[in-house]
């Protein structure tokens, strides 16, 4: 009796506990479409999770970042580019301003950016002063650049100059437009793609630059057209019309010459190209991810001010779009770990130049040298991004206001994206048990950042630009590219099928499609102001040292050198591994309480130089490719490393024909310039869309601080983290 008494109290215990964990499991993991996420805490009940939900919503909102009106913005910054309603100013001004041949309207607008005032005003301006408001236009009369200076104060034409360097100025978007649509004017043209067995209705154009190969192409702005079959996909990248180019003037909006030189290479098929997730007709071969975002249950940190001014933990900076630049960081500054005091690091920072080279001599390829950001514009070419895609929830967006060759402004919306970010990364850490006395150690601190981006899709080609702040000082500047390659058709469908490999100007990707190998380099502007205007720029040398033989075990030894560049010939960096240096750039008259000259050092990711013939059309051209590292006196007039006009220039105007004068650079306000760069061999995993491949360098306080300015950061604990669990309300 005593035994099957005690047999029923162990199954009701079994059977309480199982029930139990039944309804624990169903109220924790709920299936009813009403699910939610719920942060309050787990074993709330549902009167207490709504009181919460009210409570973080007006938490939320004390916190919520509200985007101006572009429409309605108005200046209250030096720096804050040109509002909507300033654009309509200056095109009102231009409209009635003479000048002979400049009727009966005003030339086609290439450019119209806001002219900064001089740096000293910039630096010495305090909140609520006046605010000297200018544009710098660019037009483009009769071949000829004119680059005017209109005062919005006095609302007149201030400078009026003509442009002397070779090339000209950005393609504007009604360019790019109206060339691709030329060649459907032609017989010939028309005839050729027929001949292919394919519907005029099914080609898509594109319009790559002509870069510049010699006289003969002077005198006129062309493009060369080339053109795809988007039947049965969206991404006609990948059948290419090979050996079909059509030259186009784009003044003239005619046909200058067509070559036809691939009728016999077939267009590659269309199955498996289209990347829209619309179009997949299977999933992924890969178990579930499931869905994954960082929650902020008081908002985001950071705030912006007056539009443009963010400000995050101890950084401070201001951030505009920009239709050439694509995204510009300026006054950068950093709060000091000890005082409290802001501390200018950076004046101005942005993507000055793109150059990407392919490697493929033939007539339809070789010219395909090109120069995004001064031919085409990497602001220009940005799209909206895609929320929780491009950026993570609680991302704050900004609008970019541009003009058209007509003057008139347009908005591109949500062209740049702020958020925090936190994927697990670690600040510092260390753990000890040597210590006599003490008890175990495990101290650690997570990485929290802030990111500013941007992402243009150039053609083919997809950019993203990241500004990536920490907490001890370092800024990442990252640059990821994915989007399509630029493919050249061919008759191959195996490799076995090849007969000369080295005829071959890069693999094959997919049946008919070779991958052309290319290079991408990207330059960078970098008005570095440590402390104060006036910095120098030092090499600090690792070399090595022989030992006095019997003196010690060892035989050699590395001793860090510093060497500081006098001019500019002295600071002319090219990387080498088994060579190594640190990059500094250092205020001479601040030192710390060690006596070190506070700085900031370059840090360079993985990274690729140019491999071309220093005399080759394009290299002259992407001469700023020839070192990775350069060091000029600041100059208003110098800001593009490829020059102010790249459109067909011949590498007159360039980073290289400035850094030749060999000027001082010691205790100078200076500007360093680091190019990032890539050389890509495509592989089959590149088709029909590239996964993301990225690069990055650091701009490191080096001496800046007295310590770590993040010793007295608080670690993470489980109050200040909400356990966030799917909760379903009644």
């Amino acid at each position: 009796m005593q035994t099957s008494t005690s047999s029923f109290l162990r199954l009701s215990i079994i059977f309480f506990i199982a029930l139990l964990f039944l309804i624990t499991l169903s109220w924790r993991f709920p299936t009813k479409s009403n699910q939610f996420l719920d942060c309050s805490g787990a074993g709330s009940k549902p009167s207490l999770r709504r009181l919460h939900d009210k409570r973080l919503e007006s938490e939320r909102a004390k916190t919520q970042l509200t985007k101006p009106d572009p429409l309605k913005e108005t200046p209250r910054h030096p720096l804050d580019p040109l509002t909507y309603q300033e654009i309509l100013r200056v095109s009102s001004i231009l409209s009635t301003y003479s000048y002979p041949g400049f009727h009966p309207s005003f030339p086609p607008i290439h450019s119209l950016s806001l002219y900064e005032p001089d740096k000293s005003f910039v630096l010495g301006w305090k909140k609520g002063h006046p605010i000297p408001r200018k544009a710098s236009v660019i037009a483009l009369h009769s071949g000829q650049a004119h680059e005017l200076l209109v005062d919005l104060d006095s609302d007149c034409v201030e400078v009026h100059s003509v442009i002397h360097s070779s090339g000209y100025p950005m393609l504007t978007m009604e360019d790019i437009l109206a060339v691709t649509r030329v060649p459907f004017t032609s017989a010939e043209f028309k005839e050729s793609v027929t001949a292919r067995g394919l519907s005029l209705a099914d080609i898509s154009c594109i319009s790559p630059s002509p870069g510049w190969y010699g006289p003969d192409e002077e005198g006129r702005r062309i493009v060369k057209v080339q053109c795809g079959s988007s039947e049965g996909t969206a991404n006609f990248y990948m059948r290419p019309l090979e050996g079909l180019v059509v030259t186009v003037d784009v003044d003239r909006q005619e046909i200058v010459k067509i070559t036809d030189e691939g009728r016999g290479i077939p267009i590659p098929g269309g199955t498996g190209t289209d990347y829209r997730y619309s179009a997949q007709d299977r999933p992924v071969e890969m178990d579930p991810v499931n869905p994954i975002s960082m929650e902020q249950p008081k908002g985001p940190s950071f705030k912006i001010e007056d539009g443009h001014t963010v400000r995050w933990a101890n950084w401070r900076f201001h951030l505009k779009a920009d239709q050439r630049a694509g995204i510009i960081i300026s006054q950068a500054t950093v709060r000091d770990s000890e005082t409290g005091e802001p501390r200018s690091v950076l004046y101005k920072g942005y993507p000055s130049e793109l150059f990407v080279p392919y490697m493929d001599p033939d007539d339809g390829w070789y010219y395909k040298t090109y120069m995004d950001a001064g031919e085409y514009g990497i602001g220009a070419l940005t799209f909206s991004l895609v929320p929780l895609n491009d950026c993570p929830r609680h991302s704050y967006y900004m609008d970019g206001v541009f003009v058209s060759s007509d003057g008139k402004p347009f908005v591109q919306s949500n062209i740049i994206c702020v958020f925090e970010r936190y994927a697990g990364d670690i600040s510092w850490r260390h753990s000890d048990s040597s210590v006599k006395g003490v008890e175990l150690i495990r101290e650690a601190r997570p990485k929290v950042t802030l990111v500013a981006r941007t992402a243009a899709s150039v053609g083919n080609y997809d950019y993203i630009f990241d500004w990536e702040f920490q907490t001890d000082g370092l800024i990442r500047v990252e640059v990821s590219l994915s989007g399509m390659l630029m493919v050249k058709g061919t008759p191959l469908t195996n490799t076995k099928d090849v007969q000369q490999e080295d005829a071959m100007t890069g693999p094959l990707v997919s049946e008919n499609v070779i991958g052309v190998v290319h290079d991408h380099f990207i330059n960078y502007y970098l008005d570095m102001d440590i402390d104060d205007l006036n910095n120098s720029f030092v090499k600090v040398h690792l070399e090595k040292q022989e030992t006095e033989p019997g003196t010690t075990p060892r035989k050699s030894y590395l001793k860090a050198k510093r060497y500081v560049a006098k001019t500019e010939n002295d600071a002319k960096i090219k990387l080498k591994l088994y060579d190594p240096s640190e990059f500094h750039v250092v205020n001479p008259s601040r030192k710390s309480r060690l006596g070190n000259p506070t700085g900031y050092k370059v840090v360079p990711g993985g990274t690729a130089a140019s491999l071309l013939d220093l005399q080759d059309p394009p290299q002259i051209r992407g001469a700023f490719t020839n070192n990775q590292i350069w060091v000029t006196p600041y100059n208003r007039t110098e800001q593009w490393a490829g020059g102010l006009l790249v459109y067909q220039s011949r590498g007159d105007d360039t980073l290289a024909v400035w850094s030749n004068r060999d000027r001082p650079i010691e205790n100078k306000d200076i500007v360093l310039w680091y190019t990032l760069g890539f050389h890509h061999i495509p592989c089959q995993e590149d088709f029909p869309i590239m996964p993301t491949v990225s690069s990055s360098f650091d701009l490191k306080p080096v001496n800046f601080f007295e310590r770590n300015p993040i010793l007295r950061a608080a670690p993470n604990f489980d109050k200040d983290l909400p356990f966030c669990t799917l909760s379903n309300l009644p």
